[in-house]
Protein backbone atom coordinates (compact mmCIF):
# COMPACT_ATOMS: atom_id res chain seq x y z
CA UNK A 1 0.00 0.00 0.00
CA UNK A 2 1.37 3.38 -1.05
CA UNK A 3 1.69 5.93 1.73
CA UNK A 4 0.12 9.33 1.13
CA UNK A 5 2.19 12.49 0.63
CA UNK A 6 1.27 13.77 4.08
CA UNK A 7 2.50 10.54 5.65
CA UNK A 8 5.77 10.85 3.74
CA UNK A 9 6.15 14.41 5.04
CA UNK A 10 5.61 13.27 8.62
CA UNK A 11 8.13 10.44 8.28
CA UNK A 12 10.66 12.81 6.73
CA UNK A 13 10.11 15.28 9.56
CA UNK A 14 10.68 12.54 12.15
CA UNK A 15 13.96 11.61 10.44
CA UNK A 16 15.17 15.21 10.27
CA UNK A 17 14.22 15.91 13.89
CA UNK A 18 15.79 12.67 15.11
CA UNK A 19 19.04 13.55 13.32
CA UNK A 20 18.95 17.10 14.69
CA UNK A 21 17.76 16.54 18.27
CA UNK A 22 18.35 12.86 18.98
CA UNK A 23 14.73 12.26 19.95
CA UNK A 24 11.31 13.14 18.61
CA UNK A 25 7.93 13.76 20.24
CA UNK A 26 4.66 14.84 18.66
CA UNK A 27 5.10 18.39 19.90
CA UNK A 28 8.44 18.60 18.06
CA UNK A 29 6.77 17.52 14.82
CA UNK A 30 3.94 20.02 15.32
CA UNK A 31 6.44 22.86 15.73
CA UNK A 32 8.63 21.72 12.84
CA UNK A 33 5.76 21.38 10.38
CA UNK A 34 3.69 24.21 11.87
CA UNK A 35 0.72 21.86 12.40
CA UNK A 36 -1.61 21.57 15.37
CA UNK A 37 -0.90 18.94 18.02
CA UNK A 38 -4.25 17.17 17.34
CA UNK A 39 -3.38 16.90 13.62
CA UNK A 40 0.00 15.40 14.46
CA UNK A 41 -1.53 13.01 17.00
CA UNK A 42 -3.96 11.72 14.38
CA UNK A 43 -1.18 11.28 11.84
CA UNK A 44 0.99 9.45 14.37
CA UNK A 45 -1.88 7.05 15.09
CA UNK A 46 -2.23 6.31 11.37
CA UNK A 47 1.53 5.84 10.92
CA UNK A 48 1.67 3.61 14.00
CA UNK A 49 -1.21 1.48 12.72
CA UNK A 50 0.57 1.18 9.34
CA UNK A 51 3.68 -0.04 11.14
CA UNK A 52 5.91 2.92 10.21
CA UNK A 53 6.51 4.25 13.72
CA UNK A 54 6.66 3.09 17.31
CA UNK A 55 5.74 5.39 20.17
CA UNK A 56 6.94 4.54 23.68
CA UNK A 57 5.14 5.26 26.94
CA UNK A 58 6.97 8.60 27.26
CA UNK A 59 5.81 9.74 23.82
CA UNK A 60 9.16 9.25 22.10
CA UNK A 61 8.67 8.39 18.43
CA UNK A 62 10.92 5.95 16.59
CA UNK A 63 10.82 5.00 12.93
CA UNK A 64 10.43 1.30 12.18
CA UNK A 65 12.44 -0.26 9.36
CA UNK A 66 9.64 0.51 6.88
CA UNK A 67 9.23 4.06 8.18
CA UNK A 68 12.97 4.68 8.03
CA UNK A 69 13.18 3.39 4.45
CA UNK A 70 10.39 5.73 3.33
CA UNK A 71 11.80 8.70 5.27
CA UNK A 72 15.33 8.21 3.93
CA UNK A 73 14.07 7.89 0.36
CA UNK A 74 11.99 11.06 0.56
CA UNK A 75 14.74 12.99 2.36
CA UNK A 76 17.33 11.93 -0.23
CA UNK A 77 15.04 13.16 -3.00
CA UNK A 78 14.38 16.41 -1.16
CA UNK A 79 18.05 17.17 -0.59
CA UNK A 80 19.13 16.19 -4.11
CA UNK A 81 16.31 18.05 -5.85
CA UNK A 82 16.89 21.17 -3.76
CA UNK A 83 20.58 21.19 -4.66
CA UNK A 84 19.84 20.38 -8.30
CA UNK A 85 17.42 23.28 -8.59
CA UNK A 86 19.84 25.65 -6.86
CA UNK A 87 22.62 24.49 -9.21
CA UNK A 88 20.53 25.44 -12.24
CA UNK A 89 19.81 28.90 -10.83
CA UNK A 90 16.62 28.60 -8.79
CA UNK A 91 16.61 30.67 -5.60
CA UNK A 92 17.20 28.56 -2.49
CA UNK A 93 13.80 29.16 -0.88
CA UNK A 94 11.94 28.42 -4.12
CA UNK A 95 14.14 25.37 -4.78
CA UNK A 96 13.37 23.90 -1.35
CA UNK A 97 9.63 24.48 -1.75
CA UNK A 98 9.57 23.01 -5.26
CA UNK A 99 11.70 20.02 -4.19
CA UNK A 100 9.19 19.32 -1.41
CA UNK A 101 6.43 19.02 -3.98
CA UNK A 102 8.45 17.13 -6.62
CA UNK A 103 9.88 14.55 -4.17
CA UNK A 104 6.46 12.93 -3.78
CA UNK A 105 5.61 12.48 -7.45
CA UNK A 106 8.91 11.86 -9.21
CA UNK A 107 9.37 8.28 -10.41
CA UNK A 108 12.31 6.23 -9.19
CA UNK A 109 13.48 5.91 -12.80
CA UNK A 110 13.54 9.68 -13.36
CA UNK A 111 15.14 10.34 -9.99
CA UNK A 112 17.85 7.75 -10.64
CA UNK A 113 18.56 9.25 -14.09
CA UNK A 114 18.87 12.72 -12.56
CA UNK A 115 21.33 11.37 -10.00
CA UNK A 116 23.21 9.57 -12.77
CA UNK A 117 23.54 12.80 -14.79
CA UNK A 118 24.60 14.87 -11.79
CA UNK A 119 26.63 12.41 -9.68
CA UNK A 120 28.74 15.07 -7.98
CA UNK A 121 25.80 16.98 -6.61
CA UNK A 122 26.41 16.26 -2.94
CA UNK A 123 23.91 17.74 -0.54
CA UNK A 124 25.03 19.21 2.75
CA UNK A 125 21.92 21.24 3.62
CA UNK A 126 19.40 20.06 6.21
Amino acid sequence: MRIQESGENYLEAILVLKNKNGSVRSIDIAGFLNFTKPSVSRAMAILKQAGHIIMDKDGQIQLTASGLAIAESIYEKHRFLTEFLIAIGVEEEVAAADACRIEHVISEQTFNKLKEKAPNLVTKRD
